[in-house]
């Protein structure tokens, strides 16, 4: 027997299951239910709504076999066989991140695919596997942030039971798993939840309407997004999860939705006796967010920070159009590496206003801000999806990773950057809706034209070949250049590891100094320093150096409390 239910208050829903319609019984808050008997796993199964003629899916469906426009699909998660019994869970302090997106991360892209690769991201040595939203999307392939069921995983990368083989796998490998998960809008076709109850609220953000957290019948809108999140962490075994652009989330209540999903995966994590992480994405530069609940903050683990970013692509790159205005200076680098945030009660350029606040650096911790040098907004958000390796100096890419993977973050790694991939990674979609396809070629060029790119750069999202073009070519490791690169992030991560120093999170203890095209930043009894001038440089470390742990290019001459860098190098070196 099953039990099916639904959501739909001012509704009289019929379910249509093994081809027949069936009246349901009204019960509390707006659900109705029936049990159904002989229905069980396997079952498809669809709503029928007085107003409308074609079935539609279940809001909850935990499987869309045919796509986000077919019917649900009965699955029992009690089914699945985990073998990971034993995993105890990866904290995130101490941890690299690695970004990956399921259909460009192999040739194949399906969960089971990236279960063949996962050797590769033990050998780098990455802790946590973050993977970009695989919940149910229209079409075939899609960077998953137009989702649209947020309980059923993508069927085109292998549906329920491939995501659990890959987090079962991923555990058997000692690697954690993060999902990213969008609850800030539904995607712009197959969102049939909000024909059933007021999902939505009467305002909007960049991606369509807003969700319904603060206004009449808000509470079981909220108990549906925090159902998802529990979901995804229970029956999943997920071990985090990043919120996808938590500012765009209105709430008003008292409560506020991500206090909320905190206090109650506080108490997940208690009974499954493992770490369980939310890390959220915001534009705001607020360290309320990760704040703990008893100093009145949201009590997140971590969030997303994108200053670090803008910091070291601008000053990099040399890059200042758009939000980048305000960066690319060796003392706004000194300001995040010291204080997370560069805008921080500070006057943001590119908005026109003063921006965020500054971030207590006694009492919290870097580990709870997650910086990179690439992620998929970062380069997908470029016209062509341009990858640093097509900017920067090979030099200069070490110098990037080391000023990373030393700082006092938690750092995360964008696929293919551990070996400087040369394939871009563009924005695609795959909408079978030819007035939804063509309305996202058209909105996609003008984005750019605003921001002074050419439209005719900008490859089309719908054509098949821009998906193509960001897979990785998984050759390249192996080839000159890309093998240099990778053995230099593999180093890198084992002198994190080995140095404690290097994964110290107290902001209080990072003190940075800068000359002409160089920094130093002192952690503890060891100091990193970097040489971006495309010259030899003799920088002053201010203490003598007992060792040379780690260098990008050969030939750093130690001289007392001096190091000679080679042109476009950078150096980890104890000093006492």
């Amino acid at each position: 027997m099953t039990v099916f239910e639904v959501w739909a208050p001012e509704k009289t829903p019929r379910l249509l299951v093994a081809g027949e319609e069936r009246a349901m019984e009204a019960g509390e808050s707006g659900w109705w239910r029936l049990d159904v008997p002989g229905a069980g796993p396997g079952d498809d199964y669809a709503f029928l709504l007085p107003d409308f003629p074609t079935p539609l899916p279940d809001p909850r469906s935990p499987w869309q076999p045919d796509g986000v426009h077919g019917p649900s699909r009965v699955y029992d998660h009690a089914e699945f066989a985990w073998t990971d019994q034993g995993w105890s869970g990866r904290q995130l302090p101490g941890s690299v991140l690695y970004e990956l997106h399921i259909g460009t991360f192999t040739p194949e892209g399906t969960f089971d695919a990236a279960v063949e690769r996962l050797d590769h991201l033990v050998e780098l040595g990455v802790d946590l596997v973050e993977l970009l939203p695989v919940n149910a999307f229209n079409g075939t392939y899609n960077w998953g942030y137009d989702g649209v069921c947020w309980y059923a995983p993508q069927e085109t990368y292998g549906g329920p039971d491939g995501l659990k083989r890959f987090v079962d796998a991923a555990h058997a490998k000692g690697l954690g798993v993060v999902l990213d998960v969008v609850y800030n809008h539904f995607g712009p076709s197959g969102a049939y939840a909000p024909m059933f109850a007021p999902y939505l609220s009467t305002g909007s953000n960049t991606w369509g309407s807003s969700l319904n957290l603060d206004g009449p019948e808000s509470d079981s809108v909220r108990r549906y997004i925090a159902d998802s999140v529990l979901m995804w962490l229970r029956d999943y075994h997920v071990d985090g999860l990043r919120l996808d652009a938590v500012h765009a989330l209105h709430d008003e209540g008292a409560v506020h939705l991500l206090e909320l999903l905190a206090v109650e995966v506080e108490s997940l994590a208690a009974h499954v006796r493992r770490p369980l992480t939310l890390i959220a994405e915001s534009d705001l530069n607020d360290a309320k967010l990760i704040t703990p609940r008893e100093a009145g903050g949201y009590g997140l683990h971590a969030q997303w920070d994108d200053d670090v970013h803008h910091a070291l692509h601008a000053l990099l790159t040399g890059e200042r159009q758009g939000y980048y205005g305000d960066f690319g200076s060796l003392d706004c680098l000194r300001t995040v590496l010291e204080g997370a945030f560069f805008h921080a009660g500070t006057w943001s350029s590119f908005r026109g206003r003063r921006h965020g606040r500054p971030v207590d650096r006694q009492r919290t911790a870097g580990h709870r801000f997650v910086a990179f040098l690439q992620n998929h907004d970062q380069i997908g958000n470029r016209a062509i999806g341009d990858r640093l390796t097509a900017s920067l100096s090979p030099g200069l890419l070490k110098v990037g990773a080391t000023l990373l993977l030393t700082s006092p973050f938690t750092p995360m790694l964008f696929m293919g950057e551990e070996w400087a991939a040369t394939s871009p990674w563009q924005f695609f979609t795959s909408h079978p809706e030819p007035d939804l396809a063509a309305a996202v070629q058209t909105g996609r060029r003008r984005e750019f034209a605003r921001h002074g790119w050419d439209e005719a750069d900008v490859p089309d999202p719908q054509d098949p070949a821009t998906f193509e073009r960001s897979k990785l070519d998984w050759s390249e490791p192996e080839k000159p250049g890309h093998a240099e690169i990778l053995d230099l992030y593999k180093r890198l991560i084992k002198v994190r590891r080995a140095v404690p120093d290097l994964t110290d999170p107290w902001l209080s203890d990072v003190e940075v100094w800068h000359g002409d095209q160089h920094v130093v930043i002192r952690r503890g009894s060891y100091v990193v320093v970097a040489n971006l001038a495309g010259v030899e440089q003799t920088v002053s470390v201010r203490s003598p150096v007992r060792s040379v742990l780690f260098t990008t290019e050969p030939g750093v001459v130690v001289q007392r409390d001096r190091l000679v860098l080679p042109a476009e190098s950078a150096a980890v070196v104890a000093v006492r």
